[in-house]
């Protein structure tokens, strides 16, 4: 064990034992007990989640990465059902061989593998990648995944992901939202934003819930789980 390995060890019992374990839905929540996202939908309100850095990877690309036959082992599942935090992370390096370590990979696998970054992490990585939905990569900024076992060169790889609302078509239909439709948001607080470009992702057996990444979470003092509206031009 490094000792990168042994801090995170401690921190980690540390924070079980005075029960402040993040529920790992939100980059920035730290639930106790039942998650905030779930209260907020009980209200019949929609709920924001905060997205940290994250990668998604094809099976081929976690075995390069992670060795032969290896299987994502989940740590905690998302909000979103289906969807979860893996063990397993994987470090990052941009074109000036600038990294990020610790980055966590999401399951289940999928058939593409990106990066999903803030514009600050770019800033950090030397990257200027796009804002795009996931899985849309052409033109997508390239970047380098580094695992215990080997590494894998994403030409095109690395995107901001656009703002989104997961809803399904009972859902949209109630809210009057069409899948083409740009939506503003508005989160209400002490930072009051009103954000715009916010596109509905409709699907089914996924529960409504806004996902923003770290940089709009800071900029209108959110750490998840906060009830936003949709606001109808």
């Amino acid at each position: 064990m490094n000792d990168r390995e042994l801090i995170d060890l401690i921190t980690r019992k540390v924070l079980e034992q005075v029960q402040l374990l993040p529920c790992e839905g939100c980059a920035m929540q730290t639930c106790d007990g039942e998650r905030a996202c779930h209260i907020t939908a009980q209200q019949n309100q929609i709920p924001v989640g905060v997205s940290a850095r994250h990668a998604h990877l094809t099976k081929e690309h976690l075995e390069q990465l992670y060795g032969p036959g290896r299987e994502l082992t989940v740590r905690a599942e998302l909000y979103q059902p289906g969807n979860f935090a893996a063990e397993e992370a994987v470090t990052i390096v941009g074109p000036r061989m600038r990294a990020i370590e610790g980055v966590r990979v999401l399951g289940p696998l999928r058939n593409y593998s990106q990066v999903e970054i803030a514009r600050t992490d770019g800033i950090a990585l030397g990257l200027d990648p796009p804002v795009r939905d996931s899985g849309d990569l052409k033109g997508a900024s390239p970047i380098l995944l580094v695992g215990p076992a080997g590494s894998v060169f994403l030409k095109e790889g690395a995107i901001c992901a656009a703002r989104h609302i997961h809803m399904t078509a009972e859902d949209a239909e109630c809210l009057g939202v069409k899948p083409d439709d740009n939506l503003k948001v508005r989160i209400p607080g002490i930072r009051a934003l009103t954000f715009e470009n916010v596109r509905p992702k409709i699907g089914e057996g996924v529960f409504p819930q806004l996902h923003l990444d770290t940089d709009d979470a800071n900029a209108a003092g959110i750490r998840g789980g906060e009830a936003v509206e949709i606001i109808k031009d």
